[in-house]
């Protein structure tokens, strides 16, 4: 039988390391990533005592469910009847609010009444609430807030799914191009020259330019974005500058990337695809999570030898029911075997990245007592 023979990922000494701050929990959509999260944060509370929050960025409720609580926003709610009294740990969880979000950066880094326009704006609520982008520069925002306000001892991040969770990491880098954008330069001008109209300013310079863009747009459209780009003009700097301070965050060894996976193909290959890229962005992997591992205990029988043994008692009727018992111990052999293969897939191509398996669980977890059972199998 195949074995997992790469390197072991201690949980417990990443968890209780004061020095780590963040953990962000990446992965495929369907690999247990939530369930990580939350164990993650649960045993952090519990056995090490630190005060944590779990930030769920996947618009799904399994978090809240998981641990008990009606529903989760923007704002962390601590959860109730986990056994930190001895260790003198907190656990909090929330939902990212992108809108919401939006609205606290607004509200902070400008005058009420300048507010109160970008509010209005329809531009601006369509952009707070739909865009694409939106969500992953927010969820920057947020994790931002959390560590500056040094409330915490450890962040659990939960990312969307890992191609997505990819629009995190870049969402600084697209902002700076859209930023630096000409488009976005000629809907600044009207703001930065006085106050004339978008219109009659680029009419006068750019007048085909103008009747094209009107065309394409719409000239109420184009009215509300040059409204909303104006507004924000004395915001941008500061975009740009938080959105960078918590990229070099997560490049920071405060941070660990965790990567969640199950032992399928496709899975394992998200999963190389992102330790990839953070190795190439210089971020702190600090290990793989292979959820969902099957396991036998050692039988000194292979998989051929338990088939043929079935076999031989399927000619007696009353072993028949032995015979069952043995194929299923076959079947799962072969599971087990094809697991570590494609485990290896991974394991192969990053021999550095220390790993950490936790078996395959008779149902789904949905409590607190579920996620202690998993935070004890991680580690």
């Amino acid at each position: 039988m195949a074995e997992l023979t790469a390197q072991r990922l201690d949980v417990d000494a990443l968890l209780a390391d004061p020095a780590i701050r963040i953990v962000v929990c990446c992965g495929s959509g369907g690999v247990g990533k939530t369930t990580t999260a939350a164990a993650l944060g649960l045993r952090a509370a519990e056995v090490h005592g630190r005060r944590t929050v779990v930030l769920t960025i996947d618009p799904a409720r399994r978090l809240a469910q998981s641990m008990g609580l009606n529903e989760l926003d923007n704002t962390p709610r601590q959860v109730k009847g986990i056994e930190a009294a001895a260790s003198g740990g907190e656990l909090h969880a929330m939902m990212l609010d992108m809108k919401r979000t939006f609205d606290e950066v607004v509200e902070q880094h400008t005058t009420p009444k300048r507010a109160a326009e970008i509010f209005a704006n329809p531009f601006y609520q369509a952009m707070s609430s739909t865009f694409a982008g939106t969500q992953e520069y927010m969820a920057m925002e947020k994790l931002g807030q959390l560590r500056a306000g040094d409330e915490w001892d450890l962040i659990v991040v939960d990312t969307p799914p890992s191609r997505s969770a990819l629009d995190f990491l870049d969402a600084p880098a697209r902002l700076s191009r859209f930023l630096d954008g000409r488009m976005l330069r000629l809907l600044l001008a009207p703001a930065r020259t006085g106050g004339r109209s978008m219109f009659s300013l680029v009419t006068a310079s750019f007048g085909l330019f103008s009747r094209a863009v009107q065309k394409i747009l719409g000239a109420q459209l184009l009215t509300d974005l040059s409204g909303f780009v104006a507004a924000l003009d004395s915001m941008f700097g500061g975009f740009r500058q938080r959105a960078d301070q918590t990229y070099r965050i997560l490049q920071d060894p405060q941070t660990a990337f965790l990567l969640v996976a199950a032992p399928e193909r496709d899975a394992v290959r998200e999963a190389a695809y992102f330790a990839e890229r953070l190795v190439a962005e210089r971020m702190p992997l600090s290990g793989l999570v292979l959820n969902r591992m099957h396991q036998t205990e050692p039988a000194g029988l292979t998989a051929d030898q338990s088939e043929a043994a079935a076999d031989q008692l399927d000619t007696d009727a009353d072993l028949r029911s032995a015979a069952d018992v043995l194929r299923i111990h076959a079947a799962l052999l072969r599971q087990t075997d094809r697991e570590v293969r494609v485990a290896a897939t991974f394991t192969d191509a990053f021999p550095a990245v220390p790993t950490t398996a936790v078996a395959a669980q008779p149902a789904d977890v949905h409590d607190v007592d579920g996620l202690r059972t998993i935070g004890a199998l991680l580690a």
